[in-house]
């Protein structure tokens, strides 16, 4: 029996780890089998991340996560979790291959995916020049033109933020009218930069080594163009992982798992929740880390007050 499993690997879930190590623990963090590390693998360079004023690529910052996390006495397996049983005094979890562990508490960092064009070029070309997140890559395209896909909230964000960099950006988008709220749609018109191409979807993605335009196809009448870009940036929404724990923890109107106030107290005594899986707003890696030490710290005061309630029940047996 573990005192703690921790579910993903993102820097909610190793900062978790890290925080329970250090409380002596002894953690076991699942990580996929090929996704280990979470969405920060497929980013090239990190600059906003605090303590790498140089800046910091993607994967090598993962990679210290974890070996921060070891070194205090996490185990880490790399295997995918299939399902797990959270009602009780012991939360079980089921892997694909390692068999299934127990423990008297868990927390979920499994974090949120975002939602792609599923364009073969879209993967092959993903940090050079395609991107999912303005605050994350923005700065490297200063004085460029670039594109956004999509239509709500996050879109008009993005499209706003990357004016700052950007000598222009396009927003394309399938239909004639967008779905973002009133004051986000209010923003991309007036402002100068922005230029929307609507009635269209891209359909391809041109460049060898870096992207260097687009292929959109008009959805009214099928003609197709040819849009000359630096970037893009994908905003049509992202889905956190949850389906592990559909039936069992309550989940937001957003369609993240519902935690108590600031806390990442789930419905269910003992599960604990961090990162994206909670956050549908934010989605940055310093505010999952500072998730995953919330997660953390409440599981450990969990476990503390477990461990008291059972030594006053062992005391008036033995008084008795």
């Amino acid at each position: 029996m573990r005192e703690i499993i921790i579910i993903g690997s993102g820097p909610a879930g190793f900062t978790a780890a890290i925080y329970a190590a250090r409380a002596g623990l002894k953690p076991l963090l699942l990580a996929s089998s090929v996704e280990a590390g979470g969405e920060l693998m497929n980013t090239t360079e990190v600059e906003n991340f605090p303590g790498f004023p140089e800046g910091i690529q993607g994967p090598e910052l993962m990679l210290k996560l974890q070996e921060q996390a070891e070194k205090f006495g996490t185990e880490v397996v790399l295997d995918d979790v299939t399902a797990v049983h959270l009602t009780g005094d012991v939360k079980s979890v089921e892997t694909g291959y390692s068999g299934t562990f127990e423990a008297r508490s868990l927390i979920f960092a499994t974090g949120s995916a975002y939602r792609k064009l599923g364009l073969h070029d879209e993967e092959r070309l993903s940090g050079r020049g395609v991107s999912w997140c303005a605050t994350c890559d923005g700065f490297f395209f200063k004085t460029k033109t670039i594109a956004v896909v999509g239509g709500g909230d996050s879109a008009m964000e993005e499209a706003t933020f990357l004016t700052r960099f950007a000598e222009k950006v396009y927003v394309v988008h399938r239909k004639d009218s967008l779905r973002a709220s009133k004051i986000m749609q209010e923003r991309a018109f007036t402002n100068d930069k922005i230029e929307f191409v609507w009635n269209s979807e891209v359909v391809g993605i041109s460049g060898e080594n870096a992207v260097d335009g687009l292929q959109l196809r008009n959805t009214v009448d099928g003609s197709t163009s040819e849009l000359p870009v630096q970037g893009l940036f994908v905003a049509i929404g992202n889905d956190p992982r949850v389906h592990l724990v559909h039936g069992q923890l309550d989940l937001t109107d957003e369609g993240t798992i519902a935690v108590e106030g600031r806390s990442s107290k789930t419905n269910l005594p003992g599960v604990f929740a961090a990162g994206d899986v909670i956050d549908p707003h934010y989605r940055q890696a310093v505010t999952a880390a500072a998730s995953g030490t919330v997660a953390a710290l409440d599981a450990e005061a969990f476990l503390a007050a477990l461990d008291q309630a059972e030594a006053e029940a062992s005391d008036l047996v033995t008084a008795s």
